[in-house]
């Protein structure tokens, strides 16, 4: 069973300014993660011989800042509230300071990040090797029954508004701003009408929601929660040497259901999964029951309607695929989502 989580907790600086957050740096280069979809800016800076990673946060050049509706940067909030500093020793977020950089056009800010490449999961579509995978699934359920029962006072994400970023009307609103970014204003809206033609009555399901998302939130709210860390996807993570998890990007955290997290993994790292979606849901289920957390009463409901959630997210995605696996992976979301309807 995991350490009870302070009552009270220490707060980490934020540098009022960039440089004075970098101080003597010797040497900074743009940076470019392969992986990075946001259109977020990076640098590789140096300092005293080590290398770090300069995040830069603003909702003016990155667009799931401005989806998710960031206009105060959640990455530095939970930086500066010092929850970071109470994650399982498993999991190494690599953080270690942050600044303001405030621009005309809002807040903005950056983070500075030990820099982790070499032990990050490589890009492409390997697959994630079944030791990583089923360590991932571990700590994310160690992370899960840490923060267990977990109330957000600090303004992260509410689970009102974790599902309804990448509805059909993303497009419309980013384009009206100037957006070029492929994903939000071609991919997506090109994926929901493909989606409503592939499977009709699982758009009706997954629409009606976007526009009313309230049977869900409200069902799942009913239900155990936790600290949700958001985006476990493969760019994200990494392992170390010693087993610890890399875990990247507090871009979208925040009190939720943990079954979001592994729905959300199994569904974008779907192409490197060394074993099937129900096998690793199956793990995170196990884990959760090794690390003190009793599933019998809600699991099989939550399970259900957090996979529902994530099609709300990612509906769009799964209807572009043309291959023979696309299609097998769309008729599994399918079969999900209509059974999760029942249950609303």
């Amino acid at each position: 069973m995991s350490t009870p989580l302070p009552e009270s907790i220490g707060s980490r600086p934020v540098a009022p300014s960039t440089a004075q957050l970098l101080g003597d740096v010797a040497r900074r280069e743009p940076f470019v993660h392969g992986d990075g979809k946001s259109g977020g800016q990076m640098e590789r800076v140096v300092i005293d011989d080590e290398e770090f990673i300069l995040k830069h946060l603003h909702a003016a050049h990155d667009w799931i800042m401005r989806a998710t509706g960031d206009r105060e940067c959640r990455s530095i909030t939970v930086w500066r509230s010092g929850w970071l500093d109470h994650l399982p020793t498993c999991i190494d977020h690599t953080v270690v300071g942050a600044a303001w950089d405030d621009r005309p056009d809002g807040r903005g800010g950056v983070l500075l990040m030990r820099d982790v490449g070499p032990w990050l999961v490589p890009e492409g579509d390997d697959e994630i090797p079944l030791e990583h995978h089923l360590r991932f699934i571990d700590h994310m359920a160690q992370l899960h029954a840490t923060f267990w029962g977990w109330q957000d006072t600090i303004g992260l994400l509410p689970l009102s508004e974790r599902f309804g970023w990448f509805g059909p009307d993303l497009a419309e609103a980013e384009r009206a701003r100037g957006g070029t970014n492929v994903v939000p204003t071609r991919l997506v809206p090109e994926g929901w009408a493909r989606l409503s033609a592939r499977s009709p009555r699982v758009a009706d399901v997954v629409l009606d929601l976007l526009d009313d998302p309230t049977p869900l939130v409200a069902s799942l709210e009913a239900m155990p929660q936790t600290l949700v860390h958001g985006d476990w996807k493969a760019g994200n993570l990494g392992s170390h040497p010693d087993g610890r998890t890399i875990l990247l990007d507090w871009a979208i955290p925040g009190v939720g259901p943990g079954a979001a997290d592994i729905a959300w993994y199994v569904c974008l790292n779907r192409a490197r999964l060394p074993q099937s979606k129900d096998e690793a849901l199956d793990a995170y289920r196990d884990a959760l029951e090794r690390h003190g957390i009793d599933t019998a009463s809600w699991w099989e409901r939550q399970c259900s309607l957090s996979l529902l959630g994530t099609l709300l997210l990612f509906g769009w995605e799964k209807a572009l695929g043309d291959d023979d696996e696309s299609a097998e992976d769309l008729a599994w979301w399918e079969q999900r989502a209509l059974d999760a309807a029942a249950r609303l």
